[in-house]
């Protein structure tokens, strides 16, 4: 693994390029993992960890090599939800099935009584599904997202 420490408009990206295959690599970005395409190179071809760059507005990485889904994560049979600790509108949804997640990461925001709340993963995992969408009202208790 190849780790690097960038720079970009005074945000700093921990970038470590773990494996390539084929026109693929396996890159973790603060801590994210990515499968990302290497666009321009013929499959058989692996770049030079030091021609990887970051994306300034998100943890991506640059034009050369685009950020690609992560694979549908696989029933476990220990998927946990993140529930809804009141009832409220949700605003904004921080994740998308497929996403690794970490305990404490905001994975919604939730309006309840004029105020905005950030819904946190309470483990770590793998996002298996996205329950609600932005505009919906919700109940308490109501599941907002599934961690596999």
């Amino acid at each position: 693994m190849n780790a690097k420490k960038y720079t970009i408009n005074d945000k700093e990206f921990n970038v470590a390029i773990n494996s390539y295959t084929g026109s693929y690599a396996e890159v973790t970005v603060n801590g994210i993992l990515y499968q990302v395409k290497i666009e321009d190179a013929p499959p058989a071809e692996q770049p030079s960890p030091d021609a990887v760059a970051v994306s300034a507005t998100a943890p991506a990485v640059a034009p050369a090599v685009k950020a690609q889904p992560a694979p549908a994560p696989v029933p476990s049979g220990d998927a946990k939800q993140v529930t809804s600790p009141l009832p409220g509108v949700i605003i904004g949804i921080k994740v998308k099935a497929g996403d690794a997640v970490k305990e404490g990461q905001v994975v919604a925001i939730l309006e309840a009584m004029k105020m905005e709340n950030e819904i946190q993963a309470e483990f770590s995992g793998i996002v298996a599904s996205v329950n609600v969408a932005e505009g919906e009202s919700i109940l308490e208790g109501a599941p907002i997202v599934t961690i596999a």
